[in-house]
């Protein structure tokens, strides 16, 4: 019978097909607590004893020493309006080894945790992401990185020591005009042949785009189709994507033209390259791994998607919660600080909890890599939310600075990141492709518990092993779908709770949410099966969903790791309710949209009504919103940890210096400014503002003259940081 039933499910395509492509995708990496969630039945306790890294000694002292330094380096205005890093910035990074970061010591690199890179790229990145790609892409998929595992021992001796002292300045060409998001369609091709010397060599034509460091590069790391028509590498006549390193000046390559990329520019451009002549002793690990590239790229963006571009996002997240949180106060409208009004409020409150939330998210998945993980499913979801909720932080923030926000020049400190936000939500996978495609298509195959042994067992027609995961997937189901009916009536109570308190809510109803997204995955594979992929807007949902209990662990794996601290108990409320709201509406959305026979029409009709009736959350209260904004709205300990990781700023410089003076100056006049609105409570004082009356305060001794002298040089400050910037018309105007 099992026999009959697996001929049929692979004659009627009832499983989704697996090309070869999507084997290696699906054959990368390893399964982390994604896998948790696809059970339906997520331990929290193995969770919480996950991983959650703190740097070592050598690598906060590289935070605070050469890469602060780094910072102090770079006039981010500067680059931005000249599109180019000084050679003083780029023989420091060079020196100091910020190109290799990853790399093994014995090389000359640092050989710094995946944490530790993370964190560097976020730091510099948030103070100035032109500057911060010559330490990102040295540093992330490249060169490197693919020569530190798969490179031949004399291609690691050549190369890693001039790729650690930046003498090789490395890129990788992937993207073609024709291949952007589908990367394993490039048309690239490399023709292997011998010479008239009788040598094996490979003739190469390629064009490729978006190159990030490709007018700077002197080392290329390139991705080819493979043709060997004669055979002469024993790998056959189409052994597939292949990667070569090609180097600046090899006849028929060009390199060193420039796109322009929106916002803050910075290095990018096409790679040319016609006739080129190359040896496969220069694929990287040798003439063996020829055809190997995509097997390699697959392996290497298991986990490295979660590095570089959600370090990037999460430092801008810091920042904007760092500025918009220091803004609020010191700018008045109406007779008050713009942060106590209720509206602004709502988008501090955001803003705050996403800084929370993500750099949560960054922590614990980067942990989860130096701890031997390479989850793809996480990679994923985390690169394509960080760097939407990133740019919906910098959209939240400018509604803060509103005027002062979209005036340019070097006093304004989220316009560049506003404008540049594009640029990482369409690299390293599309986030459209990530999020309707890679998510939940990868992920309901890779990470539950069943689906891909079924898959394997009928491509290799083993009629026990399908009978054995066919039964086992069967009775997941219907575990699942009575776990998720006692959950939901209880709430998640029934699920319990593996800390007490005021997040136990939390865990019970992600225990609940998990239940029912495991019950829907399997309705969804059973009932749509292999036209799943077609169905982006439904995978999209359920990505979403995964995304946000993802995040909702990680903001709770924070609170715990930091000694669940009372003060940040708020933004934990916070950032778990917005967090479960998004889950809540992924669920409607898969309800309402769950196209099958008959169990269509009940998650559509009367199972959406439940689903309405019984959420698993509503939101954020309103009541939780002026908490969560204050924890960035006070310069103290609370804020300098929310926002840990971002680069001192320089008091007497534009922009964020000169906000951080004002927000200093602010915190330490608040006890001056208390007396004076006691004093006007007791109508001792006319009303208005505490800077208005300090000359009538101090004739009253309501305050000292040094208090008065502290009052007028903290509204100076603030004066100055509200203030932007103004240029003449021989400035304005710039002659072509």
């Amino acid at each position: 019978m099992f026999s009959m039933i697996m001929k049929f499910m692979r004659d009627n395509n009832v499983l989704p097909r697996i090309s070869d492509t999507e084997k290696q995708a699906l054959e990368a990496g390893t399964v982390w607590i994604d896998g948790q969630i696809f059970s339906g039945n997520p331990d929290f306790r193995n969770i919480l004893e996950e991983p959650y890294n703190q740097l070592s000694a050598e690598e906060q002292a590289f935070m605070d020493g050469p890469t602060e330094e780094l910072c102090r380096m770079i006039d981010s205005y500067q680059i931005t309006t000249t599109r180019k890093v000084p050679d003083d910035v780029l023989d420091y990074i060079k020196q100091q080894g910020f190109m290799g970061l990853l790399i093994p010591k014995q090389y000359g690199g640092k050989e710094f945790s995946t944490l530790a890179i993370s964190s560097i790229m976020a730091k510099v990145n948030a103070y100035c992401p032109t500057a911060g790609t010559f330490v990102v892409i040295p540093n992330s998929l490249g060169a490197a990185e693919l020569l530190k595992h798969y490179g031949t021992e004399a291609q690691k001796d050549d190369y890693l020591p001039k790729l650690a002292s930046g003498e090789y300045v490395p890129c990788f060409g992937l993207t073609e005009l024709t291949a952007g998001s589908d990367a394993a369609s490039i048309k690239a091709e490399g023709v292997v042949f011998k010479d008239s010397d009788g040598a094996t060599k490979i003739r190469m034509n390629f064009r490729k785009r978006y190159i990030t460091l490709a007018p700077a590069a002197n080392l290329i790391s390139l991705a080819f189709q493979m043709h060997d028509p004669d055979n002469l590498l024993g790998k056959g006549e189409y052994p597939g994507i292949t990667v070569i390193m090609l180097h600046k000046g090899t006849p028929g390559l060009t390199n060193g033209d420039h796109h322009l990329p929106i916002g803050m520019s910075f290095y990018n451009g096409p790679i040319i390259g016609e006739d080129v002549i190359a040896s496969p002793e220069q694929i990287i690990g040798g003439p063996e791994y020829a055809g190997q590239g995509w097997r390699m790229l697959m392996e290497q963006l298991a986990g490295g998607r979660a590095v570089s571009l959600p370090a990037g996002a999460i430092g801008g997240m810091k920042l904007v919660a760092a500025a918009t949180g220091a803004y609020s106060m010191i700018r008045h409208q109406f007779g008050i600080q713009i942060g106590l009004m209720e509206g602004v409020q709502e988008k501090v409150a955001r803003i705050a909890a996403f800084a929370y939330i993500f750099e949560g998210a960054r922590v614990y998945s980067c942990s989860a890599l130096d701890n031997g993980q390479q989850p793809p499913v996480i990679s994923a979801l985390l690169k394509s939310s960080s760097t939407d909720y990133g740019q919906r932080s910098l959209i939240d923030g400018m509604d803060v600075f509103s005027g002062a926000g979209v005036m340019q020049g070097p006093g304004n400190i989220l316009g560049g990141g506003y404008s540049s936000a594009p640029v990482s939500i369409t690299v390293e996978g599309a986030n459209i492709m990530t999020r309707t495609l890679i998510t939940f298509g990868q992920g309901a195959t890779r990470c539950h518990p069943y689906a891909l042994p079924l898959v394997k067992a009928v491509e290799d027609n083993d009629a026990t092993a399908f009978r054995q995961r066919l039964l086992g997937w069967l009775w997941h189901t219907v575990s699942n779908f009575f776990r998720s009916k006692v959950r939901g009536l209880t709430r998640g109570f029934s699920a319990g709770s593996p800390e007490p308190g005021e997040v136990a809510t939390y865990y019970r109803r992600l225990a609940w949410a998990s239940s029912r997204f495991a019950l829907l995955a399997d309705l969804a594979l059973y009932l749509i099966g292999s036209k799943l992929k077609a169905k982006g807007s439904l995978g999209g949902r359920f990505a979403d969903a995964l995304t946000w209990q993802v995040l909702a662990i990680s903001a709770l794996r924070r609170f715990k790791a930091e000694g669940n601290k009372p003060e940040d108990l708020p933004i934990l409320k916070y950032s778990c309710e917005f967090a479960l709201a998004q889950v809540q509406d992924a669920f409607e959305g898969i309800h309402a949209n769950f196209d099958a026979p008959v169990v269509g029409w009940w998650l559509r009709g009367p199972s959406s009504w439940f689903l309405r009736l019984n959420p698993l959350s509503r939101g954020p209260s309103d009541d939780l919103i002026p908490e969560t904004a204050g924890a960035i709205q006070e310069l103290n300990d609370q804020y300098r940890r929310l926002t840990d990781g971002i680069a001192p700023f320089d008091e007497n410089k534009p922009g964020m210096g000169r906000l951080m003076k004002a927000f200093r100056l602010h915190s330490e006049a608040l006890p001056v400014m208390a007396k004076i609105q006691q004093a006007q409570k007791a109508r001792k004082l006319p009303r208005g503002l505490s800077f208005e009356v300090v000359d009538e305060a101090l004739a009253a001794n309501v305050i000292s003259a040094e208090e008065a002298t502290k009052m007028r040089a903290t509204n100076a400050a603030a004066m100055a940081a509200i203030e932007v910037d103004v240029f003449s018309a021989e400035d304005y105007f710039q002659d072509a």
